[in-house]
């Protein structure tokens, strides 16, 4: 451990990950699950979605009710409703993801949707497994209320991340944005540590400008980009009252996630889409750059470098993030169950 950071091995991590999570009552199947999206978050350089989760989910108001098994609710050969059982969305949505590949590969298609869970990471997790499987893939994922609408002083919308994945060679293509100019991860981490919020991104409970992660969780986070923000928010949200978010707490704005996946070879050859991916990413990266531009970045290559980089460097915890951890672990931090 030094000044700056507390570095682990990735099975440390993950030994850490589990046992925290196994403490404050979750299964050792479920807490596995857990760690290995929060690991992959870490890996690819995402800490604010990695394993200070954890102690989110420890926090989180929704853990503190009954979970009950995840069931499908609704179901045809090609699509499912499923109630998450109040599980955190990293298993949950896990679960929906693994059905939503099932239906893919009997049938060509499936749509899946998820209430009843909540807190699911970073969607690039879901959709590179998909894209990995050999399908194409939209997820949509819309949360409780955090953020203002366009104009709005008042949260009532989710942070609301839309992510998309194509089968490639090496590497799948993937996308993940939230809809929000800041997710709500990155302004609970802020406020663990004693950071400020990057300008723009956040208004207190009076609407005003705030880069107080403390006044920003009291009052709202801003949507990206103006009006195209706002609206990919809006018809995120809107989605996931198909995935039926609103059926679980009667609220027009609540956790819902829901998958598209399709085979590419419903419109052509895989392998002959792989080459024309290939072939558009190449031309993206080779275009001519503006003064001053060192390269044309490819969504997702810098989180598969950073993965491949971190798994044999090791990942680096913030001091804070690693002693709560590890407390939790040893069932001596406030989350830990007795």
């Amino acid at each position: 451990m030094n000044e700056q950071h507390t570095t682990l091995t990735v099975p440390e991590a993950t030994t850490l990950g589990e046992s925290a999570l196994q403490r404050i009552g979750l299964s050792a199947d479920e807490a596995r699950i857990i760690t290995a999206n929060l690991l992959d978050a870490e890996l690819c350089g995402y800490p604010a979605l990695g394993l200070a989760r954890i102690l989110t989910i420890a926090e989180h108001r929704n853990f503190q009710k009954p979970r009950t098994p995840i069931r499908i609710e609704y179901e045809t050969p090609v699509s499912a409703r499923m109630d998450g059982g109040n599980y955190p969305g990293f298993y949950a949505v896990y679960r929906a993801c693994e059905l939503a590949i099932d239906k893919a590969t009997a049938n060509r298609f499936s749509v899946v949707g998820m209430r009843n869970s909540w807190l699911s990471g970073r969607s690039a997790y879901y959709v590179e497994k998909i894209a990995r499987a050999g399908f194409a893939c939209a997820h949509f994922a819309c949360s409780a209320d955090v953020v203002a609408p366009l104009g709005g002083k008042k949260a009532v919308l989710g942070t609301n991340p839309i992510a998309f994945a194509l089968p490639g060679e090496p590497h799948p293509l993937v996308l993940d944005i939230a809809t929000s100019a800041t997710n709500n991860g990155d302004v609970i981490l802020a406020k663990r540590l004693d950071q400020l919020l990057p300008p723009g991104v956040a208004i207190d409970a009076q609407g005003n400008p705030t880069r107080d992660p403390a006044a920003a969780l009291a009052g709202s986070i801003l949507t990206f980009g103006g009006h195209k923000g706002f609206g990919l928010s809006l018809m995120t949200q809107a989605l996931g009252l198909l995935a039926g978010s609103a059926m679980t707490n009667n609220k027009p704005a609540d956790f819902g996630f829901l998958f598209i996946v399709f085979d590419a070879e419903l419109l052509m050859p895989l392998g002959e889409f792989k080459q024309y991916l290939s072939h558009l990413v190449q031309a993206v990266s080779s275009t001519p750059r503006q003064a001053g531009v060192s390269e044309i970045r490819i969504p997702s290559q810098r989180a598969f470098a950073e993965r491949e980089r971190r798994r044999a460097t090791g990942i680096a915890l913030n001091p804070r993030i690693a002693r709560a951890l590890t407390a939790m672990a040893a069932g001596s931090h406030p989350g830990a169950a007795e």
